[in-house]
């Protein structure tokens, strides 16, 4: 179980707070790092992960300089960073697949970093609270768990989950942290606000309201945004909640109705919208091909044919 802190092997763990008594440096980092005001990042910088996504790249990726995903309230956000080479990989985990989806962030980063250099893998987690249900103490247990299982020696050194990333007002807890950036060439991983979740957000989100499994978003050797294909069936049913009230809304479709960011609704609302207007997902990729997204020169994503 090679998962490390200031190189003392971490043990099975039967909760956070163990793991914080156990570690007392990892608290404190925590609490400096959840501190932090949220940094706003350049959409022309940016490349947005949305949940259940991963995307890995390095440092001479000349389309991307930071990895960022933010609405995080019981989900967890996942870093790893080779320190020879550089390859960072960022994901948003939420539970669905815990077990599978770390080997998967792993491999993301090891296999960019080949022919081996020195260094070492370095592991940053963000995410959760205390919420009622106790779901993000569980997704950190199982994260953890998940770290300490692969064969790689793997380095803790941030670990801003759920006791620590926890705020209370007016008796309700929500995070302190929603939100994250990696720069993948100064290694920074700061507390973020991202105004752009494009490209493909509402398709994205779909993709993932329908039950999408955790899916790699970017080919770092093209230097394109990967979406799809994806699949679902159509559900008219799905207008019933367009027309329902937020606390309806919240209560049903929300892991943590009280410490959902402002824009939730809206979000949710829209990612109905789509797929009403899309009951399939047939037309939106021709011949079954994935839809690609590059750069452009002003700095947005800009859709190309499948080459």
């Amino acid at each position: 179980m090679p998962l490390f802190t200031q190189n003392k092997r971490i043990e099975r763990l039967n909760s956070t707070a163990e793991l914080f008594s156990k570690y007392p440096h990892l608290m404190e980092h925590a609490k400096q790092f959840a501190s932090k005001s949220p940094e706003p990042v350049d959409p022309k910088e940016l490349l947005y992960i949305q949940q259940r996504e991963f995307a890995a790249t390095t440092p001479a990726d000349n389309s991307v300089s930071i990895l960022g995903s933010d609405d995080a309230t019981t989900c967890h956000l996942v870093v790893l960073r080779h320190t020879g080479s550089g390859a960072t990989c960022l994901a948003h985990c939420d539970g669905s697949s815990t077990r599978t989806e770390i080997p998967l962030i792993v491999n993301a980063v090891t296999s960019r970093s080949y022919p081996a250099k020195d260094g070492r893998l370095e592991l940053h987690l963000v995410g959760g609270f205390l919420d009622d249900g106790k779901i993000s103490h569980s997704l950190s247990l199982s994260i953890l768990t998940a770290f300490q299982k692969q064969k790689e020696d793997i380095h803790l050194e941030t670990c801003c989950i759920t006791d620590v990333n926890d705020a209370v007002k007016d008796g309700i807890h929500r995070p302190l942290v929603y939100g994250i950036g990696v720069n993948v060439k100064s290694a920074q991983v700061f507390p973020a606000t991202l105004a752009c979740r494009g490209p493909g957000e509402e398709l994205r989100s779909a993709r993932t309201f329908t039950g999408g499994q955790m899916v790699e978003a970017y080919d770092s050797s093209r230097e394109l945004v990967k979406i799809g294909p994806c699949r679902w069936t159509p559900n008219n049913d799905m207008s019933f909640w367009l027309s329902q009230d937020d606390e309806t809304i919240l209560e049903y479709l929300s892991t943590s109705p009280n410490a959902e960011p402002p824009h939730f609704i809206q979000h949710i609302k829209s990612t109905i919208r789509f797929l009403l207007d899309h009951p399939t997902a047939d037309t939106l990729f021709p011949g079954g091909q994935p839809q690609f997204y590059r750069r452009s020169e002003d700095g947005g994503w800009k859709r190309i044919s499948p080459e």
